[in-house]
């Protein structure tokens, strides 16, 4: 592939647009799948949870997370106007139900009040993060006290291998990811990585390591 290609494609990645962007996010969805549910049960959700999520992409996922238990609030943010919408679509019924509320941020400042959240979780955003510890320390201010927070990303040796993260991402190991949270008052409580065969974005099946991170307010 040409270098204006790659970079096509890693845009994307990063902030869904267009026709090719629902492509993308489709794809998106389907492959990150396995991913999402391991956050989303490292969460152990329970009754009356108040949930968020960074970077939500189509959130044809929210059904699963409203399986974990009763009386749960979904609330999602994301910078792509596009995954806004199809999220919003796809999700219509647990909206107009008022149990799923979708808004676009900024990517840094989240808005939200203090303490809001019991549980918050992210799939394949750390990389685009422009400001981790500003972001990461307004996830602490509006997660509650002992409120989970699970960080799950594909690891480092795994996305070096594909050509278009060379431009606009920030690879992460898990010691990498680790040293970030040092600087942050969380506290580590469990982590754990996978390897899970999925489809490349040029059709062969490839082994992905990824690894998420539970952190404890």
């Amino acid at each position: 592939m040409k270098q204006e290609e790659l970079q096509a494609i890693a845009s994307q990645l990063k902030h869904p647009t267009g026709e090719k962007g629902i492509e993308m996010a489709n794809m998106m969805h389907e492959t990150n799948i396995n991913m999402t549910h391991h956050s989303v049960q490292n969460l152990h959700i329970e009754s009356g949870n108040t949930i968020l999520e960074l970077g939500h992409g189509n959130a044809g996922h929210v059904e699963f997370i409203f399986e974990q238990a009763k009386n749960l609030k979904y609330y999602g943010l994301e910078m792509s106007e596009l995954m806004f919408q199809e999220a919003c679509q796809i999700n219509r019924n647990f909206v107009s139900q008022k149990q799923a509320f979708f808004s676009l941020y900024d990517g840094t400042e989240i808005p939200f009040q203090d303490s809001f959240f019991n549980k918050i979780f992210t799939v394949n955003t750390i990389y685009f993060w422009q400001e981790p510890e500003k972001l990461l320390s307004e996830i602490y201010r509006v997660l509650q006290p002992k409120g989970i927070l699970c960080i799950t990303f594909a690891e480092e040796s795994f996305m070096k291998q594909l050509p278009f993260t060379k431009y606009e991402f920030e690879l992460y190991s898990t010691e990498k990811a680790e040293k970030l949270i040092e600087k942050t008052a969380f506290k580590i409580i469990n982590k754990e990585t996978l390897t899970e065969k999925v489809k490349s974005k040029t059709g062969e099946l490839v082994d992905r390591a990824f690894t998420t991170l539970v952190l404890e307010k």
